[in-house]
């Protein structure tokens, strides 16, 4: 039965009619869930159980990218070879590879961690050759017969 009293008319002017915060009997209402007040009323929570809400957390750069190669190019390789060694160890002077920038005319052996595509052509149109960890390797895998 109609009355003059109904809710909407006590409540007129009252902005939330009685339902709290604005908008909340429409829609979703307040969000809960969400990290509102963390640097204000929650900062005590941030404090103590989320401790890690702050800051940043989690990248490593892979040591990959910090890693050092003692790289060494052809021209300074036939500057060595001109004391008059045939066979030259670039693992024992500490080189992990050879590049190839330069000439080379002698034929040279070479043993070294890795190598460039361009240094190895060049050293075996001289006569040389290169022998690299990953050729040791395998050598090693092969079973003799």
């Amino acid at each position: 039965m109609p009355h003059k009293l109904r809710k909407h008319r006590k409540m007129r002017g009252s902005r939330t009619q009685g339902y709290g915060r604005v908008g909340q009997h429409r829609d979703a209402g307040s969000k809960g869930y969400r990290k509102v007040g963390m640097h204000k009323h929650r900062w005590s929570l941030a404090c103590n159980m989320e401790t890690l809400y702050f800051g940043k957390h989690g990248f490593h750069s892979p040591k990959k990218i910090h890693l050092k190669e003692n790289t060494l190019n052809l021209n300074k390789l036939y500057e060595i070879a001109q004391t008059g060694q045939a066979v030259i160890d670039l693992t024992a002077m500490g080189y992990t590879k050879l590049l190839g920038t330069g000439k080379i005319t002698k034929a040279l052996t070479v043993t070294v961690p890795t190598c460039s595509k361009i240094a190895s052509e060049k050293i075996a149109s001289a006569g040389g050759k290169v022998i690299t960890e990953a050729d040791e390797a395998a050598e090693t895998a092969e079973p003799e017969q």
